[in-house]
Parts: C-alpha cells; structure tokens; sequence
C-alpha cells in the first residue's frame, strides 16, 4: 500500500502552472516537524520538507484559499520522478502525489500580519510573533485537528506536533 498523510504549514505560497493539456497543477512545500530527547536528556527538533503535487479544480482552490504559513492536512501516494538537468545527468525527486488536500485553518480567522492589517482571511499567514514558517502546532490546534478528521486524526501518531 502507497498511502502517505501529513499535517503541516506551507513554507511559501503555491505555485500553479498548467499542463500542456491545460489542465491546472500545482506545487506546494510543506513543513512537518518532530522532536524527541536524544540519550543525553537534550529535546532535538528536526523538521522535514515535503514537495506535493495537487491537480485539477483542487489544485486551483489551493492557489486561492492557501498562502505562506497556512496549515494543511494532505492525504495521497509517493511518487518518484525521473528528469535530466541541463548537462544531460539523471536527477530523481520523490513528491506526494495529493488525492485530498483540506485547508485546516479556520475560516474568517486572522493571524500575523493579516490580524494586524484588519484583513479578513483563512488564517493563512504565521502566527504573531513569529518571523519564519515554522511547523509547530499548540495543543489546541491538535485538537482541532482531532475534531476536523474524528477516528482518521487519532490514527495518527501525534508526536511531531507536540
């Protein structure tokens, strides 16, 4: 089975091109984060990236709804890519390949400079305070989360965003 789910912010805004069928497609980053306690008692943080790839109409929503900092839960396959760089080597990139991309900021909410600005938004810029993407979610947040996706979010293990 080829089934891949992360919840996490975007680092950018997405970036939409078209197919040479025109059919809309596009790119998003985004950040997951986990920490543990190595054997020293020291709290290591890593964060990871991810490349997803959206299509059709989901992708166009993603486009208008998402920006910078928005949080996301996306659900789909890895895929690996073959493609040749300029000087003619073989490059390979693996990407999840979204079947379901939902938007898990709340709507109406602001946050960031958004709030600051009076804009009315989904929420999708950084919190207050914060002056790069990072992929931390509070505790409260977790749950809402829990009561977006019921039985689906508690499969999940929870680790990463403690």
């Amino acid at each position: 089975m080829n089934k891949v789910m992360v919840i996490g912010r975007l680092g950018s805004d997405p970036e939409l091109r078209y197919a040479a069928n025109g059919s809309p497609v596009a790119n998003l980053r985004i950040a997951t984060d986990e920490s543990y306690t190595d054997r020293d008692g020291n709290k290591v943080e890593r964060t990871e990236w991810h490349t997803v790839v959206v299509f059709q109409r989901q992708a166009e929503n993603c486009q208008i709804y998402l920006k910078k900092g928005s949080l996301v839960f996306v659900e789909g396959s890895l895929q690996t890519r073959k493609w040749q760089e300029q000087q003619g080597q073989d490059r390979y990139t693996t990407e999840i390949k979204a079947t379901r991309v939902q938007f898990l900021d709340r709507k109406g909410t602001t946050t960031g400079a958004d709030a600051e600005a009076g804009g009315d938004n989904y929420g999708d810029s950084p919190r207050k305070g914060q002056s790069d993407i990072t992929p931390e979610m509070t505790a409260s947040e977790v749950s809402d989360v829990d009561a977006a996706f019921g039985p689906v979010a508690s499969e999940m293990d929870k680790g990463p965003f403690y």
